[in-house]
């Protein structure tokens, strides 16, 4: 399996799973027709996993239209080739940090929770993305902010000890749980036109928890707290931080959401 584009932190074995489940292709799509996707465009889906959102992206550029989906991992291209190939949808292994040269140009790029994983490269990211945008074109950009930290009933041991991960992930991992609030900027920096910005809930979670948000979050704690070294303030080791946390989430009475951004805007004629 090829696993470039800067050590996916989130990268495991049933990475692809957890991408299936969690993504609700009604708000994909409601999002995409929002930000000015319309039928007969060439639309470029970009870091797409497992490709159910450059189906639903496909379905929404209709008959005229076509998608295309990149993503860095070999396995969740074949199974996205396997899953959601066809007339009107194509996928190729290519990393966002490297160049994007014989992709084409597109009409419509659309990029959804992935600059929280490259904290000092999203800029770069997002313009190496303009590259292949033809001019007038959309680029729309949807992002967690205060990323896994909005949780009410924790308790005080819990939320310091959720706090040093996420530090650490930031220091050490290139993680960014604050990619949301800066994706106006980025646009802004490319002299992107008509931008506009649209904030929400993604995680929103209360009352008896949902198979999915278990399965999601869990995967989450399992995968990231194995990235962390060193002691967790508070817990003798990860076995009791996640045993804690699980109890936690568990319980009907907690209240959790995350902050979600998105931002999109035209691209600009050259030397504008």
């Amino acid at each position: 399996m090829k696993t470039t584009s800067a050590a996916y932190i989130m990268e495991n074995d049933q990475e692809s799973r957890r991408l299936e489940l969690k993504t609700d292709v009604r708000v994909v799509r409601d999002q995409a027709r929002r930000a000015g996707l319309e039928p007969g465009m060439r639309v470029l889906d970009a870091v797409c996993g497992p490709g159910i959102t450059t189906a639903a992206l496909a379905e929404e550029a209709g008959e005229g239209g076509s998608a295309v989906g990149i993503d860095f991992s070999e396995d969740r291209i074949a199974r996205a080739r396997e899953a959601h190939g066809g007339a009107r949808t194509e996928f190729l292994v290519r990393d966002i940090l490297e160049p994007l040269e014989g992709l084409g140009t597109f009409d419509f790029i659309w990029m959804r929770f992935a600059l929280e994983y490259y904290r000092a490269e999203s800029f770069d990211i997002v313009r190496n993305l303009a590259s292949v945008l033809r001019e007038g074109g959309i680029l729309c950009l949807v992002d967690l902010d205060y990323n896994c930290l909005s949780h009410h009933g924790m308790s005080g041991r819990l939320e310091k000890a959720l706090r040093h991960v996420v530090d650490t992930l930031e220091a050490r991992a290139n993680f960014d749980p604050y990619a949301g609030r800066k994706l106006y900027s980025h646009l802004y920096r490319l002299g992107f036109r008509d931008i506009q910005v649209e904030a929400g809930a993604h995680h929103l979670i209360y009352g008896p928890l949902r198979e999915v948000d278990e399965y999601n979050w869990t995967r989450k704690m399992d995968v990231l707290g194995d990235r962390i070294s060193g002691d967790l303030p508070g817990y003798s080791g990860l076995d009791e931080f996640r045993k804690d946390f699980l109890a936690f989430f568990r319980d009907p009475g907690r209240f959790t959401y995350t902050p979600v951004l998105s931002a999109w805007g035209r691209k600009p004629p050259a030397g504008a």
